[in-house]
């Protein structure tokens, strides 16, 4: 596989000690997170990091790109299997909030990832990962955005069934202790034949407009 060539020529320049296991590091990169567990149904561990690919920056505004590498156990030994610098936001694109990372997490042999930010105006959103034909395709996003005493969205999408669950509340409040939900939409409707892989999780956009109430589902960005 040309990446992980790419990668051995490069080269791991070292390794970090974290919970008595060996994590990798890149040049110049530092560990966000790491976690492990079966991503292939083999039987063996994989292991998945977030790195910050370089030092982080003085100015309070300059985002530091992000990276998410996959590894693979070779006798005793990690070797990098799939990579991504999409799948991650930058330090600093989340916002007033700062820093997006919430966490990576592996369930059941699917890949979670969450994100959020915003500042009055809150987002947020998980994307679920399956490893099939070779690579890991998004199966499942989540996501949430809104703001206090104006409105919520709700988005769920399989993307394997392309089923998508769509719920929105409209608030109005006396105060920022009492919100009430004056009106409700909820719809169900299927986008099928949408495929994203991990490492062109954002190339392009991608935009879904609901037939009944024209919410707006924007795959590809931080706001919904």
């Amino acid at each position: 596989m040309p990446k992980i060539i790419k990668y051995i020529l490069i080269g791991i320049v070292g390794c970090q000690t974290i919970l008595g296991q060996n994590i990798p590091v890149p040049k110049n990169y530092t560990i966000i997170e790491s976690v492990t567990g079966d991503l292939n149904n083999d039987g063996i561990d994989e292991l998945v990091v977030a790195y910050n690919t370089e030092k982080e920056k003085d100015d309070h505004f300059e985002s530091v790109p992000r990276e998410l590498i996959i590894y693979k156990k070779e006798n005793k030994d990690w070797n990098v299997w799939i990579t991504s610098k999409d799948a991650l936001y930058g330090s600093k694109d989340g916002g007033m909030m700062g820093d997006p990372f919430e966490g990576i997490e592996i369930n059941k042999g699917i890949l979670l990832i969450s994100q959020n930010g915003g500042s009055s105006w809150k987002w947020g959103h998980t994307d679920k990962y399956r490893y099939q034909d070779g690579t890991f395709y998004l199966i499942g996003y989540s996501s949430n955005f809104g703001k206090l005493c104006e409105y919520f969205t709700d988005v769920h999408f399989n993307l394997s069934t392309g089923k998508i669950n769509i719920t929105k509340e409209y608030e109005s409040c006396e105060n920022e202790e009492k919100q009430v939900v004056y009106k409700k939409e909820n719809e169900t409707f299927y986008y099928k034949d949408i495929k994203i892989t991990i490492d062109n999780r954002s190339s392009k956009e991608i935009i879904i407009i609901s037939p009944k109430y024209k919410h707006q589902i924007y795959l590809s960005t931080t706001e919904n």
